[in-house]
């Protein structure tokens, strides 16, 4: 299965709740109104898009139908899809060039970290590179034995210390090792303890200088992971850790198993923040790299609107003005 395959699969649920929302409003439509224009923002803000990127993508949903004079359901979700994907662009590609490079993975428990780590470990090795994997996730129980078995399914190597131990220790270790085994990505588990930001902010800390000194001139990535079936309860988390750690991208996992897929917009647009991978299964290939346009056309599936399928809204009657 390939890239949009698996995310235009993954992203089901959501496109059910609010494409086919949008379906509904444009079924049997004359013209396109201000009606129609405030259930649309209803509908956004429902799917968990965000108030403030409901409001953009529905201003700049007037401007186009004014000045294109949008006439048909089919170009009016077009231009709904074209917007989004505008929207989602930018930074979402991953910057990894040195060897070895260094991916720092955080998130709380319970939202798919030790996972996501594996298939992202499964990824790169997909992808012709060597992988290693830093157990530095060291006070969390079993956190280390789940790693490992991550790292045995994805067929990687991993360094690991006991439960307890130092986590700027095990990253030294883990550097050390990616030097002598000419590794080309070094994927560090890192603990998520929000209710302990100090201790949080301390240790990585030490793990920044550990990284600094010993490859000072590595690519870095540090990547949040959140639980997409969270909703807007995932945003709000995501502000709390960029108020500890400099985030330069998100891993949203379990878009498969959830409604609430527009919180992809909430984020990008709302905070600032790229998204770089999403779950959309639970197979180890199951995490895809993010594609804005992807994403957009899954969500916005266009071909939804052919009116020549059982039970799909039929194309807009022309109008002599787009209100």
């Amino acid at each position: 299965m390939g890239l949009f395959q698996k995310i235009n699969s993954g992203l089901k649920k959501t496109r059910e709740n609010m494409s086919a929302a949008i379906d509904t409003m444009l079924y049997g439509k004359v013209e396109i109104d201000d009606t129609f224009f405030d259930d649309l923002e209803e509908v956004l803000v429902m799917g968990d898009v965000g108030i403030y990127t409901a409001e953009e993508i529905v201003t700049q949903l007037r401007e186009r139908a004014q000045k294109e004079n949008l006439r048909t359901a089919e170009k009016v979700k077009r231009a709904i899809q074209e917007i989004v994907a505008a929207m989602l662009s930018g930074g979402e590609e991953m910057s990894l060039i040195t060897m070895p490079s260094i991916i720092l993975v955080i998130g709380v428990n319970g939202v798919g970290k030790t996972t996501s780590i594996g298939k992202l470990a499964a990824y790169y090795k997909s992808e012709g590179k060597k992988v290693i994997l830093a157990a530095a996730d060291t006070f969390r129980a079993a956190a280390i034995e789940q790693l490992q078995e991550w790292a045995d399914r994805a067929g990687v190597d991993m360094i690991k210390h006991k439960e307890g131990a130092d986590p700027a220790a095990v990253v030294f270790d883990s550097i050390a090792a990616g030097k002598a085994r000419n590794a080309d990505i070094i994927i560090v588990d890192t603990a998520g303890r929000l209710h302990n930001k100090k201790h949080l902010m301390e240790e990585l800390a030490k793990i920044y200088r550990v990284i600094d000194r010993e490859l000072p001139y590595a690519d870095r990535e540090v990547l949040l992971v959140l639980d997409a079936t969270t909703g807007q309860n995932a945003v709000n988390q995501a502000r709390e850790f960029m108020g500890v750690a400099e985030i330069t991208g998100i891993i949203l996992t379990k878009l498969d198993g959830t409604a609430r897929g527009g919180v992809v917009l909430n984020i990008k647009n709302d905070l600032k923040v790229p998204v770089k991978f999403i779950g959309v299964g639970e197979k180890l290939d199951d995490l895809q790299p993010f594609s804005p346009q992807a994403f957009a056309q899954s969500l916005f599936d266009v071909d939804m609107l052919d009116p020549s399928q059982e039970n799909r809204p039929a194309p807009l009657e022309e109008v002599d003005e787009i209100v």
